[in-house]
């Protein structure tokens, strides 16, 4: 499941902070931040839903963090082809 949040964090620094944080984190397999998107688009890739925990994290930390509609998005087992979770 690829789970897509807008945020606030703008460079490397605050990714540092965020780092030890998110890889601590037993349910997120992979994250990555993509700061030439205008929304500072944080990617998380795990098994399970993580919105609340990755919202916290950011927020207890001082960052903006907002899942964005669509999110989140998963693979069918078939063709590994990205399909929107609706409801």
């Amino acid at each position: 499941m690829i789970s897509v949040f807008k945020t606030n964090v703008t460079n490397r620094k605050e990714i540092e902070t965020l780092k030890p944080l998110l890889d601590a984190h037993l349910e997120i397999a992979k994250w990555n931040f993509d700061l030439e998107d205008c929304d500072n688009i944080l990617r998380i890739d795990s098994k399970n839903e993580i919105t609340e925990c990755t919202v916290k994290i950011l927020r207890d930390n001082g960052f903006e963090c907002e899942e964005l509609e669509g999110s989140p998005i998963r693979r069918t087992a078939n063709n590994n082809k990205p399909r929107l979770n609706v409801g």
